[in-house]
């Protein structure tokens, strides 16, 4: 009874017949101040009210949904896309999309677009039961492993929400209450999902998400809050300002390092969830110039490098990457940085010693 009469975020915006056709081309309209429509909420029957009405208000929505599919039964790796747009008469105000699918290490399709978008330093951690970040336009949270499985360098099966354009995070109460929103949506379309696997249990509601670094003065000498990591005298004055993402906790670990401007120049991530460190696998194994560590090996192509450990906890990637060039020119400080921050971040997640020999060495 609760799916045939869904409550304000659930309003039918057109006739019976217009309704169907709509229905039949993957796309159902809601608003809130007309009839229940007879139908499952947004996104698989998951974004309960408070999640659209804290996304959208009461705007009108339109929702184009694809079905859950199995990823194993075909080529990719997607199991479905659900996207939500809301309206003031006929002007689009705000798009949500949520995407379903497994993260991808053997080809490599994953391991550069994708952490641009979310594993950003303008990201959060969800808490230590909710494998996953989110921002204030961006979020992602792992499916149960036991649920959709995983097999060699193959990363979780993810559950993605997206909000307007990547890294237009700011701080401010709007980008505060976006978050939440997009926090409780990500939330809810996880355990449909999980549910419309037939899996059993579901993951709670985030207790308090911790606040969003913003740009600091670099400390040369604990550079990206790592004792022991500094950095190279000839970049101290051109990377003045420094912000460390996700408080030292959760899955991966980012810092960007950059101009005045809070133009970032240099970004570094410590992947430390196993599961996630797989997506590196490809870039870690056959692209660039071969690393050799301690306990690990990598690959530098100048402009990014990548380093897997064997820690106690399983894999450990260590990612560098310029995405400027500085003054010098040249990508030359991907290199010049990569020995000094797997050493010292080894040594703060208690995965040291780590010592390193680059090709030119």
């Amino acid at each position: 009874m609760r799916r045939l009469l869904r409550s304000r975020t659930a309003r039918a915006v057109t006739a019976a017949g217009l309704a169907g056709a709509l229905l039949g081309a993957g796309a159902v309209a809601w608003r809130t101040d007309a009839l229940p429509l007879l139908g499952p909420a947004p996104c698989w029957d998951s974004l309960g009210d408070a999640s659209v009405s804290g996304l959208f208000g009461d705007r009108r929505i339109e929702v184009d949904e694809q079905s859950l599919g199995n990823a194993r039964e075909g080529d990719g790796l997607s199991y479905g896309q659900c996207r939500i747009t809301s309206f003031k008469d006929d002007r689009a105000l705000r798009q949500v999309t949520v995407n379903v699918h497994q993260l991808d290490g053997l080809r490599g399709t994953d391991s550069t677009r994708w952490p641009q978008e979310f594993l950003a330093a303008g990201m959060v951690s969800l808490g230590e039961e909710l494998p996953g970040m989110v921002s204030a336009s961006r979020g992602w949270l792992a499916l149960p492993q036991g649920c959709t499985g995983r097999g060699d360098f193959s990363g979780p099966t993810v559950v993605e929400i997206g909000m307007g354009r990547a890294g237009l995070d700011f701080s401010s109460d709007l980008a505060t209450e976006d978050r939440a929103a997009l926090t409780d949506a990500l939330v809810d379309a996880t355990n449909g999902v999980i549910r419309s696997f037939g899996c059993s249990g579901s993951y709670p509601s985030p207790r308090a998400l911790p606040s969003v670094d913003t740009w600091q003065d670099t400390d040369a000498a604990a550079l990206c809050g790592t004792k022991g990591f500094v950095l190279p005298k000839a970049y101290r004055k051109e990377l003045p300002r420094t912000r460390i993402g996700a408080g030292g906790v959760g899955p991966a670990r980012i810092c960007e390092v950059g101009s005045d401007d809070r133009e970032q120049v240099v970004r570094m991530t410590t992947v430390v969830d196993p599961a996630l460190a797989e997506i590196f696998s490809s870039d870690s194994l056959r692209s660039g110039a071969s690393v050799k560590g301690t306990t690990g090996y990598g690959k530098t192509t100048g402009g990014r490098a990548v380093y897997r450990a064997s820690c106690q906890t399983g894999p450990v990637v260590f990612v560098v990457e310029q995405l400027r060039q500085t003054a010098k020119g040249g990508f030359t400080l991907t290199d010049e940085l990569l020995p000094g921050y797997v050493a010292a971040e080894a040594e703060r997640i208690g995965c040291g010693p780590q010592k390193l020999t680059l090709p030119s060495a």
